[in-house]
C-alpha cells in the first residue's frame, strides 16, 4: 500500500504491518498518513472481517520519530492549526487519526505488541478492540517524558481500561510496563510466545461470526461503555432488532443444530 504500512486480506482476516522495522516503526508524517489510510480503505469491505494490526521488525511502534522534532518546531503555527481543525466530517484530528480509525472500523481489530509500544505507538495499540502482547513487551504513555500530554486519541480507549488513577500515573510518570504489568493492569488482553500467530489465529476465529454480531457488539460496547445508567437500553434493542431473525442469524442458528461451519453472507 505504501512504504509505511502493507495490508494483506486472505480469509476475511485483513493484516495490515507497519512496515519500518529499522526505525521501529517510528511515526514520522508520512507513517500517520499511512496507517489512517489504512484504516479507512477498510472501512465497509465485505471481505474484512477481522483485522490483525502488527509492526514488523523487533518492536511494535516506538512512538513519534524523534527526527522529526525540528521540523515540527519549524511548522509549529501550521501543526496547531491541524491539531484544531479536522477534517470535514472528521472527529480525529490528523494526529488522532491513526489511533482512532481503528475504533472507527466495524469490524475488530486485535494488536499483535512485541518490544517497545511507546508513546503515540502505546495510543495506536489502545486503539485496537484486542491486544495479544508478547513477553518482550515494554510499554510506555510516554508523552511526558518530552513534556507533552497524549494526544492521539487516548481518551476514547484508556478510559475503558483503567482507573482514573491508573490513567493519571502512567501519564504523568512514563513509566515503563513489562507485560506482566501492562497484563494485570487491563492495558493487553492476554499475553502468547508468537503474538502475531496468536492475533492472526483469534482475528480467524472472529471472521468466522456473524459480520452483524461482530460489527454491532463492537458498536454496543464503544457507545455505552461510558454512558449514563440507562442510556445503552434502547441502542441493545434497535441493534437486536435488526439482527434477529436476519439471514446471517438464521444461519448461525441451523449451522449450530446441523453441527456444521455457518456460511455467512
Amino acid at each position: 500500500m505504501s512504504e509505511r504500512v502493507s495490508i494483506d486480506i486472505h480469509d476475511f482476516v485483513a493484516e495490515v504491518a507497519l512496515t519500518r522495522p529499522d526505525k521501529k516503526n517510528a511515526l514520522d508524517p508520512a507513517m500517520f498518513a499511512a496507517i489512517a489510510e489504512a484504516g479507512e480503505s477498510l472501512k465497509g469491505r465485505k471481505d474484512v472481517r477481522a483485522v490483525v494490526l502488527y509492526g514488523q521488525g523487533d518492536s511494535f511502534c516506538a512512538g513519534i520519530d524523534t527526527a522529526t522534532f525540528g521540523d515540527m518546531i519549524a511548522r509549529i503555527n501550521d501543526i496547531r492549526t491541524q491539531m484544531l481543525n479536522p477534517g470535514d466530517g472528521e472527529a480525529a484530528n490528523m494526529f488522532q487519526k491513526p489511533a482512532f480509525v481503528w475504533q472507527e472500523l466495524g469490524v475488530p481489530v486485535v494488536a499483535a505488541l512485541q518490544g517497545v509500544v511507546f508513546g503515540g505507538g502505546a495510543q495506536i495499540a489502545l486503539g485496537a478492540d484486542f491486544r495479544i502482547a508478547g513477553p518482550d513487551l515494554r510499554f510506555s504513555i510516554m508523552e511526558s517524558k518530552w513534556g507533552l500530554i497524549p494526544d492521539m486519541g487516548l481518551t476514547q480507549s484508556l478510559p475503558k481500561l483503567v482507573r482514573a488513577d491508573q490513567a493519571k500515573d502512567l501519564m504523568m510518570t512514563a513509566r515503563i510496563l513489562t507485560a506482566d504489568e501492562a497484563l494485570a493492569m487491563g492495558l493487553v488482553t492476554r499475553l502468547a510466545d508468537d503474538p502475531l500467530a496468536a492475533a492472526g489465529a483469534y482475528a480467524g476465529e472472529l471472521a468466522m461470526r456473524s459480520p452483524e454480531v461482530l460489527r454491532d457488539a463492537k458498536r454496543l460496547v464503544e457507545e455505552t461503555w461510558s454512558a449514563a445508567p440507562g442510556a445503552g437500553l434502547r441502542l441493545e434493542a434497535e441493534l437486536q432488532a435488526k439482527i434477529i431473525a436476519s439471514p446471517n442469524q438464521v444461519e448461525a442458528v441451523m449451522a449450530n443444530m446441523q453441527k456444521r461451519p455457518p456460511k455467512f453472507g
